[in-house]
């Protein structure tokens, strides 16, 4: 197992930040965060599987250490964010990847799939998202995400991150601890906040009929595999059903004791994960 690496990767006018884990003669996947997070979210994950594949973790634009948007209304949606991850392929060589997307990951991950690059995505994994979102579950990320919180200290972030994101199931404090230290940065104040730009939030106005996307969904045939924490709000078991009869017919599994969404980071978690990217 090699990394994490750090590196700073120009793509369509912007700095694209991404952890690199593993050789890279290996076969490559892209872990693609959720709305507000980072590729740093996917460290145990990476690091366990970067013994048989080049794992690539991007900041998307406006989050962690990538650069931010001069025109949020134009460039924060997700087929924006699907032009950078293909171009961020090319500048790697990549002719097609596995593609493992959380939330927005994942429906950036559908996006290519059902498009111009859809033949890039070898294999996708969807975690905890569909091609329809509820406006209950946008009200409620809308309601955390919107305004950035400020911090005196790291502990006070860090019990922040606990609150807000414990739907992503049981952790360690190692889990927790690390979140906050790829999560929170300082500010002009000395405070801490979170590290993205509070204008993401547009997409879910500039660009709302990407939460909408069953026909896009209809026209994905890469083998497909769906992720659900049993109390997600965002996927729910109704939603899940009709993506599991239509489109790719993905198989589903679903992770207990989590919500939106399973953080993938558990020793079991990453063991089921191994065996689907490694199946048919």
């Amino acid at each position: 197992m090699t990394g994490p690496r750090f590196v700073m990767v120009p793509v369509m006018d912007h700095e694209i930040h991404v952890t690199e884990w593993g050789n890279s003669t290996n076969p490559p996947l892209v872990l693609s965060h959720a709305m507000a997070r980072t590729g740093r979210d996917f460290d145990e994950l990476a690091r366990a599987l970067s013994d048989s594949y080049f794992v690539l973790c991007p900041d998307m634009i406006g989050r962690g250490l990538s650069s931010w948007s001069a025109n949020p209304e134009a460039e924060y949606s997700v087929e924006y964010y699907a032009g950078i991850s293909a171009d961020l392929m090319d500048v790697y060589g990549l002719e097609a990847v596995s593609w493992l997307g959380t939330s927005m990951g994942g429906l950036i991950g559908m996006r290519l799939a059902s498009g111009r690059d859809a033949d890039r995505i070898k294999q996708l994994v969807i975690n905890d998202i569909g091609p329809e979102v509820p406006k209950t579950s946008i009200d409620r990320i809308l309601s955390y995400v919107g305004d950035l919180p400020r911090f005196a200290g790291f502990n006070a972030g860090e019990n922040w991150l606990r609150g807000a994101y414990h739907p992503f199931g049981p952790a360690d404090d190692e889990f927790w601890q690390r979140m906050a230290r790829t999560s929170l940065r300082r500010i002009a104040s000395g405070d801490l906040t979170l590290h993205y730009d509070p204008a993401i939030t547009i997409q879910f106005s500039a660009s709302a009929d990407e939460l909408q996307s069953w026909s896009r969904w209809e026209q994905i045939t890469s083998p497909t595999h769906v992720l659900r924490g049993v109390s997600s709000d965002m996927l729910t078991a109704e939603i899940a059903a009709r993506m599991c009869a239509s489109g790719p017919e993905p198989k589903l599994t679903e992770f207990a004791g989590c919500g939106h969404a399973p953080s993938l980071s558990r020793p079991d978690d990453i063991r089921i994960i191994r065996e689907i990217l490694s199946g048919p």
